[in-house]
């Protein structure tokens, strides 16, 4: 049952800082935004704690809200919390899948670092591609952008309610974790490296894929092996970009594409 709510209530203090902070909320919720995530947060078997809606979501879908707490907000209010400059009338409180470490950290596991990536839109399309791909989870080192950042959300397209993501890592941690089962780490670098072809991915590893501006970081780059993708003209791929195309060489690999 849907109740009507004021901006200086103590839920949408807590989703107004989690948004500004690009984080979970305070009881470790994520918050979606828009209709298509509500759905896919629901396909994905995630569970669904709360909505935050507009009057006219709320008098135009209501069957949408069926058995979720809901809370209504006037037209201004919503405005004024949600993270689009065109609102869409919802956003949605789910609970992130957890992260098991020895599962991600295990045998033959295939992971996904991010090194410092700042744009929203490249970390969410990189979770995605790392789920299409067969990526047992992520991990964002400290100095990334936030995977809870509502860009980010948008942009994994669904892919945050269903592949675990380890948030907020010290490089150090890291590789101590990644060294001690065995993993073999391979940095992403423009000019310089094996090319994926030549990477063994069959093995457990981890695919490292530094910032937009300075690359993999100093640290994690010393104790990988460089992995370049040969382009032509263009001197270096969007991050995204070049995490798609090194995590869909390892799944071929792993699906019997390397004698």
């Amino acid at each position: 049952m849907a109740e009507v709510i004021r901006a200086g209530n103590k839920l949408v203090r807590e989703v107004r800082k989690a948004m500004r902070e690009g984080a979970l909320t305070e009881s470790g919720q994520c918050v979606a935004e828009g209709p298509r995530l509500l759905e896919d947060a629901r396909r994905s078997g995630r569970p669904i704690r709360a909505a935050l809606v507009s009057e006219a979501f709320a008098q135009r879908y209501e069957g949408r809200l069926d058995g979720i707490r809901t809370a209504v907000l006037g037209a201004r209010d919503f405005e004024a919390l949600a993270g689009t400059e065109t609102t869409q009338g919802i956003l949605t409180l789910v609970d992130p899948p957890g992260v098991d470490e020895e599962r991600l950290f295990g045998a033959g596991t295939l992971l996904l670092v991010l090194d410092g990536v700042q744009d929203p839109g490249n970390a969410g399309a990189m979770l995605r591609a790392a789920e299409a791909f067969g990526a047992e989870g992520a991990v964002f080192l400290k100095g990334t952008v936030s995977p809870y950042n509502a860009k980010a959300v948008r942009a994994s397209a669904g892919s945050i309610f269903r592949l675990p993501v380890a948030a907020g890592w010290e490089a150090g941690q890291f590789l101590e974790r990644a060294s001690g089962a065995g993993l073999e780490i391979y940095a992403a670098m423009p000019r310089a490296g094996l090319t994926g072809e030549r990477c063994d991915f069959r093995r457990g590893c981890a695919i490292v894929i530094g910032g937009e501006g300075g690359g993999v970081s100093e640290r994690v780059r010393a104790a990988a092996k460089a992995v370049t993708i040969p382009v032509r003209v263009v001197e270096s791929l969007n991050a995204a970009v070049a995490a798609a195309i090194l995590l869909y060489e390892a799944n071929r690999q792993r699906e019997g594409g390397v004698e």
